[in-house]
C-alpha cells in the first residue's frame, strides 16, 4: 500500500472487515491481503453455490492463509448461503418456541460444520437480543424470544454448537436491540430501560455468550441513556470498555455493526465512525453492505491513519485492535484443522434443521384439517425487513403445491389487497399467510375481510404469533423454507 506510514496502513487494514462485489476475489482485496488485510465478509451476492463459495474462500487464503472469513448466517428468516433458497434451518425463534437447548446447540453445530466445509470462519451470529418489544421492526423471529433467560441459554447454547462446528461465533447486537421500534439501518434507536432492566433484561444473554466463550461480540448502534447519554454503544467507552470488557470480562473481538448504517454515519460520517469506534474499543470495523469497494476501504484506512497521526486515535489502541484480530484468526485456523470435516451444504433439506422445523409448529384450534384437496392460498406481504435479503424465498403455496397438486398462491402487498382476497378459491381451502400480523393494520383488516367471507379458512403466521386469529392457526415462528415446507406437511398430514 503506498501510503505514508506504512506500519500504520498495515494496522489500519488489519482492523477492517470489507466486503466486496462478484463471486470471485477482486484484486483489490487480494492485493490488500498481502498488505495487511485481515478479514473480509461474504455476503448473498458472493454467494452462487457450495462449490463456489469454496472456491472463493480457498482463493482468499492463498492470498493470506489466515484471514478471517465472515458472514452474516444467521440459518433463519437472515441468510446468506441459502438466500436463494431459503434456510434448510427454522431460526431462533423456532428454536426458542421449541425451548430445547440441547437441539439448538446440534442446529448450530450442524450450520457450523456446513459453514467450516465452505471456507468460512466467523459468523455474525447468534443473535443474542431480547424481543421484548412486539413491535420491533428488525429484530422479531431473528431473535429466541421474549424472556431473558430463555434467550440467555439458548444463546450460550448456539455459540457452544456453532464453535464446536469449527466457526467462532459473534453474539450481536451489544448491548441488545430488542427493545425498539427503530430500524438502526435507518436510524438510531433509543433503549430506555434503567441499568436494573437492562441487567435483567438487555445483558443476560451478552453475559451467557461471554460464559460460553464467544469468539467475537457485535455493537449495535443503539443509544441506551442508562449506560452511555450521549454515544451510540459503537462509539461509547463507557459501553465497550466499562461494561462490555471490565464487567462481562469479555476478552475476544469487538465487532461493529456496519458503519455505514444511518443510525452512525448520519450524525457521525462514515469515516468518523470507523474512527470513534476504534478509540472507544472495538478491534473490527464492518463494511460492505452497501459500501463494497475499495474506494471505501481506503477511505477508512487513511481516516484511521490520519487519526492515528494527528493524536485522535491512540497508535497503542489500533495496535491492541489489530492484535485481538491476529488472535481471532489464529483460533479460526486452529478450528480449521480440528473441525469435523463435510462436503458442502445438504443438497435439499437440514435434517436436524427439519426436525426442529417440526417442532416448532404451534397448532391453535381445529376442524378443517389436515387439506385433502388443492387449495388456495393468499399470502400478505409486508414491507421488507432490510436484514432479510429480498432474494429470499419465503411461503406456503409452494411446498403446499408439492404435496397437494393442484394448489394456486396469490400474494398481496399494501396497497393492492382486494375486498375479499380469497375471493377465486372457487370453493377449495383457503390459507391465509401472513408475517408479524400484529404489526401490520392493512394485513389485519384484509385477513378480518377474508375471514368473514371464508370462516373456515386456515390463518399461517411465519412471523411473531403475537395476535392469533382464525378457526384454526398455524404458528411456525419463522418463515424459512424449513418453517414452510413444515407448515406444509402439518396442513396435509404428511408429517
Amino acid at each position: 500500500m503506498s501510503v505514508p506510514g506504512g506500519h500504520l496502513a498495515a494496522l489500519a487494514a488489519a482492523v477492517l472487515q470489507p466486503g466486496f462485489v462478484g463471486t470471485t476475489p477482486p484484486p483489490w482485496v487480494c492485493r490488500w491481503l498481502g498488505d495487511g488485510l485481515g478479514s473480509v465478509v461474504l455476503f448473498a451476492r458472493n454467494v452462487v453455490d457450495d462449490a463456489q463459495v469454496a472456491a472463493l474462500t480457498a482463493a482468499l487464503r492463498a492470498e493470506r492463509p489466515d484471514v478471517i472469513v465472515a458472514i452474516d448466517e444467521e440459518a433463519g428468516d437472515v441468510t446468506r448461503v441459502e438466500s436463494g433458497r431459503g434456510s434448510s434451518r427454522p431460526g431462533n425463534f423456532a428454536l426458542g418456541a421449541v425451548d430445547d437447548p440441547e437441539l439448538t446447540e446440534e442446529v448450530a453445530r450442524d450450520l457450523g460444520a456446513d459453514l467450516a466445509s465452505l471456507g468460512v470462519t466467523l459468523n455474525y451470529a447468534p443473535d443474542a437480543d431480547v424481543n421484548s418489544n412486539p413491535a420491533n421492526p428488525v429484530i422479531g423471529v431473528r431473535s429466541f424470544g421474549a424472556d431473558p433467560a430463555l434467550v440467555a441459554r439458548h444463546t450460550a447454547a448456539w455459540v457452544r454448537g456453532l464453535q464446536a462446528g469449527g466457526v467462532a461465533a459473534c453474539a450481536k447486537h451489544f448491548p441488545g436491540h430488542g427493545d425498539t421500534r427503530v430500524d438502526s439501518h435507518h436510524d438510531l434507536p433509543v433503549i430506555t430501560g434503567d441499568r436494573d432492566a437492562l441487567d435483567a433484561t438487555e445483558l443476560a444473554p451478552f453475559r451467557a455468550a461471554v460464559a460460553a466463550g464467544a469468539q467475537a461480540v457485535m455493537t449495535g448502534h443503539l443509544l441506551v441513556p442508562a449506560l452511555d447519554p450521549e454515544l451510540p454503544a459503537t462509539l461509547s467507552p463507557r459501553i465497550l470498555g466499562g461494561l462490555l470488557r471490565d464487567e462481562l470480562g469479555f476478552s475476544g473481538v469487538v465487532v461493529t455493526d456496519a458503519v455505514e448504517m444511518r443510525a452512525v454515519a448520519d450524525r457521525y460520517g462514515f469515516a468518523g465512525t470507523a474512527v470513534r469506534a476504534l478509540a472507544a474499543g472495538a478491534d473490527a470495523i464492518c463494511i460492505g453492505g452497501e459500501r463494497a469497494d475499495e474506494e471505501s476501504a481506503r477511505e477508512l484506512r487513511d481516516a484511521i491513519v490520519a487519526a492515528v497521526v494527528a493524536g485522535d486515535l491512540p497508535e497503542e489502541r489500533l495496535a491492541e485492535a489489530a492484535k485481538r484480530v491476529g488472535q481471532l484468526a489464529a483460533w479460526t485456523a486452529a478450528a480449521r484443522s480440528a473441525g469435523p470435516t463435510r462436503r458442502g451444504l445438504p443438497a435439499d433439506a437440514s435434517p436436524v434443521g427439519m426436525a426442529a422445523a417440526r417442532r416448532a409448529l404451534r397448532v391453535t384450534g381445529q376442524g378443517v384439517l389436515p387439506l385433502t384437496r388443492p387449495a388456495y392460498v393468499v399470502e400478505f406481504e409486508p414491507p421488507r425487513n432490510i436484514a432479510i435479503g429480498a432474494e429470499t424465498p419465503w411461503g406456503v403455496g409452494a411446498p403446499l403445491a408439492a404435496l397437494l397438486p393442484g394448489t394456486t398462491t396469490r400474494r398481496y402487498a399494501e396497497p393492492d389487497v382486494p375486498a375479499d382476497p380469497a375471493a377465486g378459491a372457487d370453493g377449495r381451502p383457503v390459507v391465509l399467510v401472513v408475517r408479524d400480523l400484529h404489526r401490520h393494520g392493512w394485513m389485519r383488516d384484509a385477513v378480518t375481510r377474508a375471514l368473514a367471507a371464508h370462516p373456515d379458512a386456515v390463518v399461517v403466521e411465519l412471523g411473531v404469533p403475537e395476535l392469533v386469529t382464525g378457526a384454526v392457526h398455524v404458528a411456525t415462528h419463522g418463515a424459512t423454507r424449513a418453517a414452510g415446507r413444515a407448515a406444509a406437511e402439518l396442513l396435509t398430514g404428511a408429517r
